[in-house]
């Protein structure tokens, strides 16, 4: 194994802390080639595809990449903006805005932002921030609800890069935020914001991306830790169980996946009688095609059509004040005892120096 050529070590520079935001990923464009390239990468991950290579390689290149991104595309090119995709757009915000606020708190941090899937990498974003002199580094999945699915293969993804480094920094990560105050109260003034803007509807969906039913059954807690958000946001805005309902989206392929399946509960609410429905989207940090394309216009015409009047889909968190302040207190609870703040620099650098004259002592000695 080659390790990564490192600058020389050089002695008394003060420590600093970087910031990784990891989001899932995105195509580079709307078009087949560019989302044949990201779903080859994203259905390549065995954290994502639990099948035997043999069995599954021959269906991902033989069908699904032939098939599947000419179809992808169109629906990405309906929500596609001008600055991009809407996952990177976000995402990419998020990141700024974490700098700013951080600052503003006192914080002393280098924040950067990367996809799993896609541009940014993971492995070239935390190279950036070894050459900003981070040699303590947070990486923060973007998923508020761990699975193996997601946030553990952002750290795959992470020790991938660490086996090829020489000069290793330390590095932390955040496993889950599903039931952090801070997180719950931006959902909840997104929600109430959202309210009081447009009015209230009789019932409210939230809406988790689905995974596998049998990791459930593997032991994975991603099923529990959706189940506890919605339960805690419900009592956030006081709501009661025929008020609010949970189900999961995006469905792939014929397995079993956790239920119930979010569009057949938009047909049954609709049945049902509520005549005004609202959607929203509490899994996900950033509106990308799953909440944009899937949940507002596919969702939209589900409910219409089976009797509903009035449906609204809530936007994601995004760059709300409370997300960027929950991101804030985030990071702070989790570089616990790194220097960070602005007052913990100088003591920094006079540790350092008193470390480096010990040792040019214990030379001389």
């Amino acid at each position: 194994m080659r390790f990564q050529t490192e600058p020389p070590h050089r002695h008394g520079v003060p420590t600093r802390v970087g910031v990784l935001l990891v989001n899932l990923g995105t195509p580079d464009a709307p078009t087949a080639p560019a989302v044949r390239r990201y779903l080859a990468q994203f259905l390549s991950d065995p954290r994502v595809v639990e099948i035997p290579p043999a069995v599954w390689k021959p269906i991902l290149h033989g069908i699904i990449l032939r098939t599947r991104p000419a179809k992808s595309a169109a629906k990405y090119a309906s929500v596609w903006t001008p600055e991009g995709s809407p996952l990177a757009v976000w995402t990419r915000r998020q990141a700024s805005l974490l700098q700013g606020y951080a600052g503003e708190r006192g914080l002393v941090l280098t924040v950067r932002h990367a996809m799993r899937y896609g541009s940014p990498s993971i492995a070239s974003e935390l190279d950036e921030l070894k050459k900003a002199g981070c040699d303590r580094i947070l990486v923060l999945p973007m998923y508020p609800q761990y699975s193996g699915t997601t946030t553990a293969s952002v750290m795959d993804d992470v020790h991938r890069w660490q086996l090829v480094q020489r000069h290793l920094p330390e590095i932390r990560w955040v496993r889950q935020h599903h039931d952090e105050p801070a997180y719950i109260e931006a959902l909840a003034q997104r929600v109430l914001e959202y309210w009081s803007r447009e009015g209230r509807g009789e019932h409210l969906l939230l809406s988790f991306h689905g995974v596998p039913e049998r990791t459930l059954q593997l032991g994975d807690p991603y099923h529990c830790q959706c189940h506890k958000t919605a339960r805690l946001l419900g009592e956030r805005l006081g709501m009661g169980k025929d008020q609010l309902s949970l189900s999961f989206q995006s469905r792939f392929g014929k397995a079993k996946w956790l239920e119930p399946y979010t569009e057949p509960t938009l047909h049954a609410l609709a049945k049902k009688g509520v005549k005004h429905l609202q959607v929203f989207c509490p899994g996900f940090s950033s509106d990308c095609l799953e909440t944009l394309e899937e949940i507002a216009i596919e969702g939209r015409q589900v409910f219409l059509t089976a009797g509903g009047q009035r449906y609204d889909h809530i936007p994601c968190l995004n760059d709300h004040p409370a997300w960027i302040r929950a991101l804030v207190a985030l990071v702070e609870q989790h570089t616990a005892g790194w220097p960070v703040h602005h007052h913990d620099q100088p003591r920094a650098a006079e540790l350092e120096a008193q470390r480096q004259r010990a040792a040019e002592l214990g030379a001389k000695a």
